[in-house]
């Protein structure tokens, strides 16, 4: 049951700014001023940081507690990677875990 929890975790924000594009394409575009390479690396390696971008942008950019909600997305993105390395550390070779 837990593999089937952080495979959500690690879809989830992926498909939900997947959706969000498809279906607002204006909200991507002003986010990142028309680039398409930034989203894209976005969705690939920080999808929650992303996803919390496209929602909290506005045209005068980030303000107060903005700032806050993508400072907390960057770290659950951080946390994902870093439990899926911990949890897969006796795969790597020579480990000897005490």
């Amino acid at each position: 049951m837990p593999c089937l929890f952080a495979l959500f975790a690690g879809i989830f924000p992926r498909l939900a700014s997947l959706f969000l594009w498809l279906a607002r394409p204006n909200m991507f575009s002003a986010a990142f001023n028309g680039s398409w390479l930034w989203p894209i690396l976005g969705v690939i390696f920080l999808p929650f940081t992303t996803l919390f971008y496209v929602i909290l942008w506005s045209p005068t950019g980030l303000t107060g507690w903005d700032w806050f909600w993508l400072i907390m997305a960057f770290l659950i993105d951080i946390m994902h990677y870093s439990s899926t390395a911990y949890n897969n550390r006796k795969q790597i070779p020579g480990y000897s875990g005490s």
